[in-house]
Order: C-alpha cells, then structure tokens, then sequence
C-alpha cells in the first residue's frame, strides 16, 4: 500500500474517531449543559497534566529510535526499546498514581469546585493502564502499523461513547452525570489498553533487556514530555485562572464557569476539526520521515516535509470558508448556542496557525529537533497567559481566542524558519498565499449566500445548501488556480493494474 492510500486508510479511521467524539460532545452538552460540562473539561485537563507527564514524550520517541533500528535491520532493539519505555512510564505513572490518593485532602484545595476532585480521582485510576497503552501505540506507529493503531483508537472511543450514553441515557441511577462520563472515559481506556496489549504479543512483540536503550530514550523523550506537560499544565492553570480574572472583572462564578465551557467545550471541539486529517499525514508521514533523515536522504526529506506542509495549508484553507459563512450556524444547530457560533465565526483564522503549528512540531520532532519545539511552545504559551491574565476585562471570553491566535501565530512562525533551516528550502510561503487570495473571498461570497437564502427557507435547508455551494465552489477555483489537481489525487488512491493486451486475456482464460 503506497503513501497515499495509507494515508487515506488512516484518514477514514481518524475521521470516524473524531466525528463520534464530536457527536458525544454534543450528546454531553445537552446532558451535562455549560457548566458541567466546564466542570468535566477541567477535571479532564487535570488529569491530562498527569497523563502527558507519565507518557507523552515516550510514544513519538519510541517511534523514531525504532524507525532508526529499522533502518539498521536490528530486530532486538525494536523489542528493547519498547520494554523500556514500558518500564519508563510505569516508574513515573505507579508511584504518581498513589501519592495523589495518600494526598487527595491536601490535592483537592486545588480545584475551585469539589465536583471536579471527585471526577478527577475517577480519572485517576486508569493512569498506568493508558501509560502504558501509549507507549505500545508507540511501537504500532514506529513499525507502521497504521491499522491497528488506528482500529484501537476507533474501539476506545466507540466503547467511551457506548457506556457514556448507556450511563447518562439509558440506565439513570443517582450518581452525578458528570462521574457517569468519567467512568464512561476510565473503561475506554482500561478496553485499549487489553487490545492493545494482547496484539502486541500476537504480532511478535517480546518483554526483553533494555539494556542500553533507557537512557537514551529517557534522554530524548524528556524534552518533548516536558513540553506536553508544560502544556497540559498551561491548559489547567487557564482553566482556573480565566475564570478568575472574568470574576475579577465582575462575573459570577456560574458565568465565568459556562464561558470556559462554551470556549473549551463547544468552540475548541470545533476548531479541532482539521486535527483528525493532519493527525493521519503526521502518523503516516513521521516513521517514513525518520527513516530517511536517519538514512541521510536529504532530499527526500525535504519534499517529504513540503508535501505535509502543503496538505495541512489546503485542508485548514478549505475550512476557514465553512466557518466565517456557517459557523454561528453550526453552533446554534450543535449545541443551541448562538454564543459558540459567532465565536467560531471569529476564530476561523485561528486555523492556518493552529494546523501549521500541529504538523511542524511532529515534523521537527521526528527530526531530532525537540529541544527547540519545546523553546517555541514556551514563548507562544507566554503570550497565551498575557491575554488571559490582561484581557477578559475588555474582550470576556474572547480573551481566549485572542491568546490562542497569538499562541499558535507566534509557534507556526518560529517552527517554519527551523524547518526551512533543516531541509535546506521551503516554499510553502507563496502556496499560503495563494491559497488565501482564492479561498477568502468564497468564505465571504458563502456568507452572503446564506444571509440570502435565510430570507426565503428555513434555517437547516439553507446552511445545506450554504454547505453544498461552497464546497463546489471551492473545488472550482482549487482546479482553476491550480492549487490542487482532485483527479490525479483520487487516482493515486486506486490500485495500479498491469497492461494486459485482448490477446494475453484470452490466453489468460483459455
């Protein structure tokens, strides 16, 4: 199966993954509403601080020092550095586990509302088994075993949705929905983690030394662990600070708690949207990556991170029209809230940062450059904290929006220069650009179509018919510019045949 196909295998498992998720979000909106669904957000960033600081580095970095012993054809080394990842996460995440229960009167003065410890210390459980989960992905990735990682993270969330809505639905007890969507998480992850597990042995997997791959994987995962971790720890801190600073400047506690989850519960799951298909290129694409940089094939390397660069601009680029003409559409159709859809109307730009961000830190990452990713995500977070700490008095919730574009702007800029640094050139400048001059003006014409079509139909057939003229109209001046051929495309995706002549079929047949 060549890169393209791969790619779109990957593709359709991450979108089915990504659309049922987003599909629960909804469902949890309406169950939990604003507020539980911030006190749900919250508990959730929490336990991610712990999570990304027991495993996050390891699972990319694995990936690349087993690509590296691919390229040296050293079998044992796959197996090793795996045992020792394992090994590496359960020293951190066994011992993190415990002293939080030994400290959970001091650790709960951290939360602003008891509900969100309780839910955390459900979370809690399942620390070491989606640790190590991580860190078995890992291995999938590293051998290109873009199926079954796939096919495990479609399980664990189609299993979450199941005993989520079976909970919160169908069998009401008296436990706080919001405990209920917990436990509903705990047992997806306790799912991926047997499956996972059981595969990895079926596969050729072993438990052997790591003799002198601990050190060299704890060396190069604490980089990119520090910088998920400082990012959690980001995300957790805003979580308790933005509303802070909205109760500063005059709100309840009610309404400070709802903002935060209209932002991070409606608006973000939104804006995530191109995460699915860029996370599907950065799986498919890093492990090949490796190998060639670790092959000393600089060319190849260079067009590699040209051809990912190229694809996240026009998958961002494609959605930005969506939504400045349907976004506050969106938000009242999803989750009855008009609030979220005009915030999603003035964060569409937010995209092309965000996407651009997304892909290069995993592109320098499988490139050796994760001290330097983890320098960007600093600065950029510096300026994320300044607009949550100065402007919720003048911009309320839109502080978030402002600090996040300032975020991801700041991040996108620093990781293309490196990236330019290391391939030697990178002209996706002038594709950016003309991609913005073609796609903004279908993204303001969509908006005008649909402040017409309100005026003779009804709300749901006119954003269809909103949808369905951009999308053709995008496709249009995508072929005109030359900016994307859709032909070749959907053609790579179809299986080569050989040429066969009437006469060699025929004697084929006889």
């Amino acid at each position: 199966m060549n890169l393209y196909r791969t790619a779109a295998v990957v593709t359709i498992f991450s979108a089915l993954e990504h659309g049922l998720g987003f599909l629960y979000r909804i469902i949890l909106s309406r169950t939990l509403g604003p507020e539980g669904l911030g006190i749900y957000q919250i508990s959730l960033t929490v336990f991610a601080v712990f999570l990304t600081a027991c495993s996050s580095g390891l699972p990319i970095t694995l990936s690349r020092m087993i690509s590296k012993h691919r390229a040296h054809k050293y079998k044992r080394g796959e197996h090793a550095a795996t045992t020792a990842a394992v090994l590496l996460t359960l020293l951190f995440s066994l011992p993190v586990t415990l002293l939080l229960f030994l400290i959970r009167p001091q650790f709960t003065s951290v939360f602003s509302d008891p509900r969100c410890a309780d839910l955390f210390y459900i979370l809690i459980f399942s620390l070491s088994f989606t640790s190590v989960y991580a860190v078995i992905r890992g291995s999938f990735w590293g051998n290109k075993r873009f199926f079954a990682y796939s096919l495990i993270e479609l399980i664990e969330e189609i299993v979450m949705i199941l005993v989520g809505v079976l909970l919160l639905i169908v069998f009401r007890t008296g436990a706080a929905d919001v405990n209920k969507a917990a436990i509903a998480v705990v047992v997806s992850y306790l799912c991926s983690f047997a499956i996972a597990s059981v595969y990895y042995f079926i596969r050729g997997g072993r438990i052997t030394s790591p003799r002198g791959e601990m050190l060299p994987l704890l060396r190069a995962s604490l980089p990119v662990t520090a910088m998920r971790t400082t990012s959690s720890l980001m995300s957790s801190f805003i979580s308790v600070l933005f509303p802070m600073r909205l109760m500063a400047a005059g709100a309840s506690s009610a309404h400070a708690m709802a903002q935060y989850g209209v932002v991070y519960g409606m608006v973000m799951p939104v804006l995530m949207i191109p995460s699915s298909l860029i996370g599907s290129i950065a799986l498919v694409l890093v492990p090949e990556l490796s190998e060639c940089f670790y092959k000393g094939e600089k060319e190849e390397v260079s067009r590699l991170v040209e051809k990912a660069l190229n694809a996240t601009l026009l998958i961002a680029g494609m959605l930005v029209p969506f939504f400045i003409a349907c976004g506050e559409g969106v938000g009242v159709l999803l989750y009855s809230n008009a609030e979220s859809g005009r915030m999603i109307v003035k964060s569409a730009l937010i995209l092309i940062p965000m996407s651009v961000t997304m892909i290069s830190t995993s592109l320098l990452n499988s490139l050796g450059c994760e001290k330097q990713t983890l320098l960007f995500f600093v600065l950029g977070s510096g300026v994320m904290l300044l607009c949550v700490w100065f402007l919720p008095k003048y911009l309320g919730s839109g502080a978030l929006l402002v600090g996040m574009a300032g975020d991801y702007l700041l991040c996108a800029v620093c990781s293309l220069y490196l990236l330019q640094k290391k391939t030697g050139r990178l002209r996706s400048g002038s594709y950016t650009a003309k991609l913005a001059l073609v796609l903004l003006p279908v993204g303001i014409a969509g908006g005008a179509l649909k402040g017409l079509l309100m005026r003779y139909l009804s709300y749901l057939p006119a954003l269809t018919l909103t949808v369905i003229a951009l999308l053709v109209l995008e496709v249009a001046v995508l072929s005109l510019f030359r900016l994307f051929d859709f032909r070749s495309f959907v053609l790579k995706f179809l299986p080569k045949r050989p040429f066969r002549s009437r006469g060699a079929k025929r004697l084929h047949s006889s």
